[in-house]
């Protein structure tokens, strides 16, 4: 077997965010725990950023829970590639409800960074993006070099269905980047991004 980690990664995940976020207009940004949070606020903190500090591997059904309720609006889930591992089950719900504006983001270093850069599955022949793809989503790509990031910009925006996109990083430190932490505020400015006005009713 050829593991992916035989093939060097150059993409750096900061960067990575910030290009796919660059033109998000309204879309909303989900981030799990830990890097993902600190690539999405780096890129800009906004209300319609909702940071899961904790819930791992909770992250997308988060994001499945307000495409479908938010059906004009496009959702972006940042995770992690361990994140992912332990949500997998999610993938096969997102398959079966077919939100046609979520796109999932597995920010993928092939390690734990969390708990000290231990080699994680997906640097061991675990391939998410086929994972994703045998559950139903159809859209489910891999990512390793910028043109291939620049090409699949419109199928994260556009695309009609669920799509997943496995993008290969470098282990490379970026500085912490931290979003407010203040979970009552957070809330709050997040429910008025939804629902405008109407938050406040």
């Amino acid at each position: 077997m050829t593991y992916s980690n035989d093939i060097k990664p150059t993409l750096r995940r900061r960067q990575v965010v910030s290009k796919i976020l660059k033109n998000r207009k309204d879309s909303f940004a989900i981030t799990s725990l830990g890097n993902p949070t600190f690539d999405v606020a780096a890129a800009g903190d906004c209300p319609q950023n909702f940071y899961l500090w904790g819930a791992m591997g909770g992250a997308a059904m988060f994001g499945l829970g307000l495409a479908l309720s938010q059906p004009t609006r496009r959702t972006f889930v940042f995770v992690g590639d361990g994140e992912m591992m332990m949500g997998l089950g999610s993938l096969a719900t997102v398959a079966c409800q077919n939100p046609q504006n979520l796109t999932i983001v597995v920010i993928d270093n092939e390690h734990y960074a969390e708990t000290g850069m231990q080699p994680a599955h997906a640097g061991k022949g675990v391939n998410i993006s086929a994972i994703a793809k045998a559950a139903g989503i159809q859209a489910s790509l891999i990512v390793r070099t910028d043109e291939e990031l620049d090409a699949s910009l419109d199928t994260l925006y556009q695309h009609n269905g669920p799509v997943l996109v496995v993008i290969k990083v470098t282990t490379d430190p970026e500085p912490t980047a931290l979003p407010p932490r203040d979970g009552p505020y957070l809330r709050s400015r997040f429910r008025t991004a939804v629902l405008g006005d109407d938050a406040h009713r």
